[in-house]
């Protein structure tokens, strides 16, 4: 194991690091590390029990995790799972008697298009049947288990057709040395291309880099926000496993913009098996004199990039949530303001922009914003990756001009027929068939990159039940209406599944649903009741129609 650090925010690290070594962190292993960084060991425990990924027992030489996103429900994860209980004698959340294997249910691994998908400690098997999990669990008995490319063939999502492949390497940076370009420069060119950030929120890059640049500080921070965590999205794996040069193009073009001098990438811990392949490009770019001092022979442009793992929370997909697990905290969001750009990481003013953001950035420094601004619509320029999975028979990533209408997508995605597609993810928006004319662009659908298509014989019930789970398991807990609602919520779910919710009890928790979404500090909990309203408001006579089942 490495030499233990002395600052907090090398805790989850730390933690990590541990688990590597032990398989699990012990209380004991709490107490010590508690002491080398002077906290308390309830503040360590209370960081390490906040993570999905941080064990805080022992568990099987093999850990099996399943995902049990709608889509991989969709493509047969029940029957994935009833194969793997049936093989190794144990139910979701126990560990074989000899140590061997444990098995667990998890949210999205970012295998949607390739579901079901499950990982083995952090290697990704796809595709899978009934009759594939048996071999592998025969192989792991048999200890044939080795490092192997699993996360399946990247071509199917198109990426060859994606805009970053024709980009030239480094080609941003170049021009911006070659033209003499200054900070003030690189941030206006954003501006004026329009770009938004394409991790949800939509708040204007150019707008940003230069808030930053203005804010007081001597030490700034640019991190970028890989902890894809949103049901159904699979685009920034995509984007890190094919183009992650531009990646990192797009944080340094940031950090010269702004004045920083140090970058983290925050990669969600599923993603544990694209680490050495981004170590790799990293090294290389120092190398190159890409990183490093004086980069490009540029006096004073010093800027280096460091890889710091997630360990499991959606809720670090929101960016002070996400600073606060850097700091070696529990993610919990913060109030704003102040805003990451005035006081982010370790109170120095920080950008976060997401993967897709920061790689689009380099595209348009290195074309300029007139190549951006001439693809989209007037409110909505250039282009967006989407995730497309589900009832669909082309699924994958896509990259399309903002402007395109729900039916176009799901002509183009064989998705004709649909009953219902949730864009934007969970936290998103479920549009009926009835509103399949909605433009997908700011102006209108302008949220996440998250496609699914839900077929005519989805029961859009067990849709609901699948997210308000995934709420549950993934709320922070901070706010009341946000812990407890959202169990009312699934409770009436589970009423209506057997007919017998009333219209009065349905009426209260649709005012519930409306107090969640107004009394919950970050947007899991001011997103969480949409599905339980849609339902209610597009499909209430299916759900109402349900015969009561005997108990």
């Amino acid at each position: 194991m490495k030499t233990l650090g002395s600052e907090r925010s090398e805790l989850i690290p730390i933690l990590l690091a541990v688990q590597d070594e032990f398989g699990y962190v012990s209380e004991f292993s709490m107490q010590f590390i508690a002491d080398q960084l002077k906290m308390s060991a309830n503040e360590v425990y209370g960081v390490a029990t906040f993570f999905h990924f941080i064990n805080k027992k022992p568990k099987g030489k093999f850990i099996i995790r399943l995902s049990r996103d709608m889509s991989s429900i969709m493509k047969g994860a029940k029957s994935v799972a009833r194969q793997l209980r049936n093989d190794l004698g144990i139910r979701m959340g126990e560990t074989t008697p000899d140590g061997m294997f444990t098995l667990e249910w998890t949210s999205c691994i970012g295998m949607n298009y390739q579901a079901p998908a499950m990982m083995v400690n952090n290697e990704v098997f796809s595709n899978l049947t009934p009759p594939k999990v048996h071999r592998i669990i025969e192989d792991c008995r048999q200890e044939l288990y080795a490092h192997r490319p699993t996360v399946g063939n990247v071509g199917e999502t198109h990426a060859s057709t994606l805009s970053y492949a024709s980009h030239e390497p480094n080609a941003a940076l170049n021009r911006l040395v070659q033209q003499r370009m200054s900070p003030a420069d690189v941030s206006g060119e954003l501006t004026v291309s329009g770009l938004k950030g394409r991790g949800g929120a939509g708040f204007p890059t150019g707008v940003k880099w230069n808030l930053a640049s203005k804010a007081e500080g001597d030490v700034k921070y640019i991190i970028c926000n890989a902890d894809e965590g949103e049901p159904g999205t699979f685009k920034d794996r995509i984007i890190l496993g094919k183009y992650a040069d531009l990646v990192f193009e797009g944080m340094t073009l940031a950090a010269y913009a702004v004045g920083a001098t140090e970058g983290i990438v925050y990669l969600r811990y599923e993603y544990t098996h694209l680490r050495p392949h981004l170590e790799t490009i990293l090294a290389a770019r120092r190398k190159a004199n890409l990183l490093g001092e004086n980069i490009l022979g540029k006096p004073g442009f010093c800027f280096d990039i460091r890889i710091h793992m997630g360990a499991g929370a959606y809720v670090c997909g929101e960016e002070t949530a996400l600073i606060e697990s850097l700091e070696g905290r529990r993610g919990e969001p913060r109030n704003r303001p102040p805003y990451p750009v005035e006081k982010g990481f370790l109170g120095r003013p920080t950008v976060v922009n997401n993967v897709e953001t920061l790689a689009t950035a380099s595209c348009i420094v290195a074309r300029g914003a007139k190549w951006f601004t001439s693809i989209g619509t007037e409110r909505s320029k250039g282009f967006k990756l989407f995730s497309v999975s589900g009832d669909c028979a082309r699924p994958g990533v896509y990259e399309l001009p903002w402007g395109m209408t729900v039916q176009q997508l799901l002509e183009l995605v064989d998705g004709q027929g649909a009953k219902a597609v949730q864009v934007g993810g969970y936290t998103g928006e479920l549009v009926p068939a009835s509103q399949f004319d909605r433009v997908m662009g700011y102006e209108d659908l302008g949220i996440g990159g998250s496609i699914i298509v839900y077929g005519q014989g989805r029961e859009m019930l067990e849709v609901a039940e699948n997210y308000l789970e995934f709420f549950i398991e993934e709320s922070c807990g901070q706010c009341t209406g946000c812990r407890i609602g959202n169990t009312k919520l699934l409770d009436g779910v589970r009423l209506l599944q057997k007919g017998t919710c009333s219209n009065r009890y349905l009426n209260d928790l649709i005012g519930l649903s409306h107090s969640i979404k107004t009394t919950s500090k970050c947007g899991l909990g001011q997103a969480s009741p949409n599905i339980f309203i849609a339902i209610n408001e597009h499909f209430k006579e299916e759900i109402m129609a349900r015969p009561v089942l005997a108990a």
